[in-house]
This record gives C-alpha cells, structure tokens and sequence, in this order.
C-alpha cells in the first residue's frame, strides 16, 4: 500500500469528513456515498471474518444498515473510518453467534476423489486444492484471529488503524496478529 494512502485512511481527505457530517445529519445522498466508497473492502472483510459469501452479503447489509442508524452518536466525525471498521466487526461477531444455533451444510463443495480418468495433475485442480486447504485452516481460526488477519492482511491497513478498529492498544494488536499468523500456520501444517 503507498504511503499516500495510509495517511489518507488515517487522515480522511476533507470532503470525506463533510460527507459524514452531512450523512450523520440525515443526508441520505451523502450516506450512499459513504457506502458505495466502502462496499468492496466491507464485502471482502466479512467474507474474512465469516468465510462464506452468501453470510458477508448479510453482514455487509446489515453493516451499512447499523451504521445509518446509529451515525447520529458518531462525535468525531475523522474517526468514522474506525467506527464503521468496528460496526463492520460486530456485525460479522453477532451473526456467527446466531449462525453457531444453525446447522448448515454446503451443497457447493464437491469431493475430488484421485480418478486417473479426470488428469489428478492439472496444475488448476491443485490451486482449488490448495485454496480449499487454506480456507479450511482459516475456518478452524477464532473470530478475532480472523478478523485482524483480515483487517491487516486483506484490507492492507496498518497496525495503527486495526487497533482503533479493533479496539485495543497497538501493542496487543501486534500480539494479536503475531498469534494469528502462528496459528494459522499450525492450522495449514495440521492439514498435511
């Protein structure tokens, strides 16, 4: 990431912070703005966080919906980048908790079963292997192991800002992060 845009996430350029002024004060043009600068970087960071598609479009939506509703305590307008990071978070933190009371199954992953019919070496199949591979060792990851690898590694923001976010000190995020990556590795290493 250029250094030109982490001062800007840290520092909101001055037309953002009007947008969230005039957003919190009711503009619903100004909201949507907000929202379409934020869709992409939401989507993919519950995706992270939940690791199916159909659950990150929820969060996201629902994200966009806390945040519009509870805009209005917002005081410190330059923070809104942080403030919709940890919206974002518990959104994706209260899903799952409802998610864990449901069963699901995915009708979507098929099992590949070594056919010297199908050409095992296609060089494809072994990328979806390996991507399955990294999936699963994410899923066995805690939520907030998820979440500040998905905050630092996916969105690309720095310690700093995934502190704020997060709500912790940068210290402990840097543990927090230190801890994650180790256990992802034992996760993939566990699979092989």
């Amino acid at each position: 990431m250029q250094p030109s845009m982490v001062m800007e996430r840290l520092n909101p350029p001055n037309g953002e912070q009007q947008l969230v002024e005039r957003a919190r004060n009711g503009d619903v043009h100004a909201y949507d703005a907000l929202v379409a600068s934020r869709l992409g970087s939401t989507f993919r960071l519950a995706k992270a966080i939940l690791g199916h598609a159909a659950d990150a479009d929820d969060v996201t939506q629902e994200a966009f919906v806390q945040a519009w509703r509870t805009l209005p305590q917002l005081r410190d307008t330059d923070r809104f980048d942080a403030w919709f990071g940890r919206v974002v978070v518990n959104t994706a933190r209260m899903h799952l908790r409802r998610r864990s009371r449901v069963m699901t199954v995915s009708v979507g992953t098929l099992e590949m079963h070594d056919d010297p019919a199908l050409g095992r070496a296609d060089v494809a199949l072994d990328g979806v292997a390996t991507s399955q591979a990294l999936q699963a060792a994410i899923d066995r990851l805690t939520v907030d192991q998820r979440t500040i690898l998905a905050l630092h590694h996916l969105d690309e923001r720095p310690l700093k800002e995934v502190a704020a976010i997060v709500g912790i000190p940068v210290g402990t995020a840097k543990w927090r992060l230190h801890e994650a990556r180790a256990a992802l590795k034992r996760a993939m290493e566990s699979q092989s």
